[in-house]
């Protein structure tokens, strides 16, 4: 259990706490007990700050799809349509060789959370639709002929290697995933 700074604010422990946890473990196999006593704080604290384990959930993907967001935007800022698009793509092929990888995770909590009327779906589903439009956008930027199907084949590229760069060789992955791109943004 890594030392906790009782400097930081605890909905902020809470939430560290559960993006490092759920993203090793899992969302269902953390409890609240365990998060409390790894965030150090109380029950009370959890509650007031989070109503629901669901919601903390929620605020953890929208926190990572934030992080995404800047991550993106910073990668394709400036350069031309093509050249971010396979910028954008990068970023994920590159992730596969963190230490750390275990896929992504909306594809994780989207397996946890199938009901897509559940509020943790609806953020999954604002991230991906987010995600597709830059691609869409940046297809059509760069002429592509059809951006829509385009940015529809790169978000099922992305989705295949965040999968295969689990299970598969992440090196092979990224390098598929490369050429894959490529071939689509032509």
């Amino acid at each position: 259990m890594p030392t906790v700074d009782r400097d930081v604010h605890p909905k902020v422990r809470l939430l560290e706490t559960a993006s490092r946890l759920f993203y090793a473990e899992g969302i269902h196999a953390i409890g609240v007990e365990r998060l409390v006593s790894e965030a150090a704080v109380t029950r009370a604290t959890f509650y007031r700050h989070y109503p629901t384990k669901d919601d903390l959930v929620a605020a953890y993907l929208r926190a990572t799809s934030e992080q995404i967001r800047a991550g993106v935007g910073a990668m394709t800022r400036g350069k031309p349509a093509r050249e971010a698009l396979l910028a954008a793509l990068g970023i994920i092929g590159d992730r596969t060789l963190d230490d750390d990888f275990r896929g992504c995770q909306f594809l994780n909590a989207a397996a946890e959370y199938p009901d897509p009327a559940h509020q943790v779906r609806q953020v999954i589903d604002d991230h991906r639709d987010w995600f597709f439009g830059v691609l869409r956008d940046l297809a059509r930027d760069a002429g592509h002929a059809d951006p829509d199907h385009a940015a529809r084949t790169l978000v099922l590229l992305r989705d295949g290697a965040l999968h295969g760069g689990n299970l598969d060789d992440a090196e092979t992955v990224r390098t598929t995933l490369r050429r894959a791109v490529t071939d689509v943004v032509g």
